[in-house]
């Protein structure tokens, strides 16, 4: 059954209120989710207690993985370039005297096709998914209520949902995914133990708007002053932030004023006459994750099931990966194409990938963080004799999915490159000439003949692409423009590369193993191959 995009739950009839997916919180998360599940025909529903998009920013930083998600749905950089920054820069990290103890190169593109680090305003990245969900006529957003309890059937959750005016109403849903953040009341509902780490920072957050540009460079830096640790980045266009560590004597109170503030900012040049300030709060930085993401039909994903330090910029990023993850698995139940039992997978395989992020994160504020004297300056000689003996810092570690539904073969659980290809006479992205569903990658032509044809059926019964490399570009063939994909079939020791529709790789194979590795994947997906030769494609075209 249909729902009016943003249909008023005051006048929505008891029996409009069935939904295949009910999304309950409505940032960042929450918005992908439902735009992701609602492009794809499902019934979604979103609970957000808040009746209006928070107007201040918060997450300021994504990657360029976290730039291909937002262009699998029409949002990439380039796109939304009124509230996203793509960073061309360096980035370091200076002691006390401003003298350089890191310097990390971020110009250029990642191997997901964007930029490596991309600065954006949060509230403009959110009106922009907003209305491409509001758009859509299989989803529908309830501002102003919250769930308040529910009750679990066989075939559902049935929630209960109240407003400001305490009126109440019921929705069932398949499945309730809690993307209600770090006070989240599904999770409170799954009953799941937190893994805490016990770490605790407070941290005063300040974004303005300059009347011009600062005068600060490289544009985004991180100050290890043991006097007051601070980091200056970009907010997104024509926007700054500044965090200002709380430092042992000072309580909340005394360091979250405008006054204070404004005082931190002094030295930088930044004064009530060149700058707006947009907003200022103390955070405190935690480290923490659920031990169990799912129960039954209920779900966690973004903060509600984990919380790092921000140092690594990977706080909002973990989230979106959560929903790319979720997502397609969702999908594919829902369409009955593959048992309830794939869910197992997607609580493991994050949690894993999470924690390398939040032990990153705490490495890094364990550096930064610190204000003895005697172990700043144990700090600062160690990384400036890096710097002189010319010590280069490794490439971003890209870490690898826990255990589920990958192969543990030399690329199984870890991510997938995008370069370009070629189109006529120039070049585009290759998710802008294929559309991303998952495809099976085929290093040649040749490679192809190896592929039964109710495995290739298997696959495009799912709504999965079978893209091969060649000179003349097809419906079927891609032009590696550049190179990139030979190289990276060469690295991999591979003939195909079967890539899951989260951009992360199942497994890799050669000519003689493409047939099993397809299988595998079928057999690993609990989707047979005679039943995915009749399958209706028509729900997987976006």
């Amino acid at each position: 059954m249909s729902h009016s995009p943003g249909k008023d739950a005051q006048t929505t009839a008891a029996h409009d209120w069935d939904f295949d997916v009910v999304i309950v919180g409505y940032g960042p998360v929450g918005r992908l989710l439902a735009l992701q599940l609602g492009r794809r025909g499902h019934r979604v529903a979103v609970i957000e207690r808040q009746e209006k998009v928070y107007p201040l920013p918060r997450a300021v930083h994504f990657d360029d993985e976290i730039g291909r998600i937002f262009q699998s749905v029409g949002a990439g950089p380039n796109i939304m370039a009124e509230v996203v920054e793509p960073y061309d820069d360096f980035y370091e990290w200076r002691n006390a005297n401003h003298e350089t103890l890191l310097h990390l190169d971020w110009r250029g593109a990642g191997p997901s096709g964007w930029h490596v680090s991309n600065f954006f305003y949060q509230p403009g990245m959110e009106n922009f998914l907003d209305a491409k969900v509001i758009a859509l006529p299989s989803a529908t957003i309830l501002r102003g209520w919250e769930a308040i309890t529910h009750t679990e059937t066989e075939d559902g959750v049935l929630l209960q949902i109240r407003n400001a005016a305490d009126e109440r109403r019921e929705l069932n849903a398949r499945y309730v995914i809690g993307a209600d953040g770090a006070n989240s009341k599904v999770r409170d509902w799954i009953r799941t133990p937190m893994t805490d780490l016990g770490y605790f920072h407070d941290w005063l957050v300040v974004d303005l708007i300059p009347v011009t540009p600062l005068q600060i460079s490289p544009p985004a830096s991180q100050f290890c002053d043991p006097d007051r640790p601070t980091t200056v980045v970009p907010g997104g266009p024509g926007r700054r932030r500044f965090e200002f560590m709380r430092l042992e004597h000072e309580t909340k109170d005394e360091l979250n004023t405008e006054s204070r503030a404004w005082e931190l900012l002094k030295p930088w040049g930044v004064t009530p006459e060149t700058a707006k300030m947009e907003r200022h709060t103390v955070y405190t930085f935690q480290a923490r994750w659920c031990d169990q993401w799912r129960r039954g039909r209920l779900l966690l994903a973004g903060d509600s099931a984990h919380l790092m330090p921000p140092f690594a910029g990977q706080g909002m990023c973990s989230g979106l990966r959560d929903v790319a993850n979720l997502e397609w698995k969702l999908d594919l139940i829902l369409r009955d194409l593959a048992p309830d039992s794939l869910l197992d997978s997607y609580g493991p395989e994050r949690s894993e990938h999470v924690r390398h992020f939040i032990d990153r994160s705490m490495q890094l504020g364990e550096v930064i963080c610190l204000t003895d004297p005697g172990a700043v300056a144990t700090r600062d000689a160690a990384m400036a004799k890096d710097i002189a003996d010319g010590a280069s810092i490794p490439p971003r570690p890209l870490p690898k999915l826990g255990e589920g539904l990958h192969r543990a073969d030399a690329g199984g659980g870890t991510l997938s490159i995008q370069a370009p290809v070629q189109v006529g006479a120039g070049q585009a992205l290759f998710d802008d000439v294929f559309v991303p569903s998952g495809t099976l990658l085929l290093k040649n032509a040749d490679v192809r003949a190896h592929l039964p044809s109710d495995a290739a059926s298997g696959l495009t019964g799912l709504g999965f692409q079978i893209i091969e490399f060649g000179q003349e570009p097809s419906d079927t063939t891609a032009v590696d423009a550049t190179g990139a994909y030979d190289q990276w079939f060469d690295a991999l020791g591979a003939d195909a590369v079967l890539v899951r529709p989260d951009f992360y790789i199942y497994g890799v194979a050669g000519v003689d193993g493409l047939q099993t590795l397809v299988r595998d994947f079928l057999s690993d997906l609990g989707a047979p191959i005679e039943a995915m030769k009749t399958s209706d494609l028509s729900a997987a075209a976006l």
